[in-house]
């Protein structure tokens, strides 16, 4: 047996005023159209996407220099904006 809770929503006019429509369309209840609506929605953000597959360039270098430590953000940034004179 499925338990309903009672429950006050407040929904754009638009909104709702499509949602009548599309019940009145469909003949069934606003009720049923908004559950239907909600249950859709958490149905697609339950199921994970496949995560595309992302291939990186690299480079040939030294590698990280000694005392970097790529953790500290400050540091990091210190790094990046001293003058170093010309490249």
């Amino acid at each position: 047996m499925f338990l309903c809770m009672r429950t006050t929503i407040q929904l754009d006019d638009q909104l709702l005023s499509e949602a009548k429509q599309h019940a009145a369309r469909t003949g069934r209840t606003v009720k049923a159209v908004i559950e239907d609506a909600l249950r859709e929605a958490l149905a697609r953000t339950e199921t994970p996407r496949p995560q595309a597959r992302v291939s990186l360039q690299t480079f040939k270098g030294r590698g990280v220099q000694p005392g970097v430590d790529l953790d500290d953000i400050s540091s990091l940034l210190d790094l990046i904006e001293r003058d170093d004179g010309p490249a």
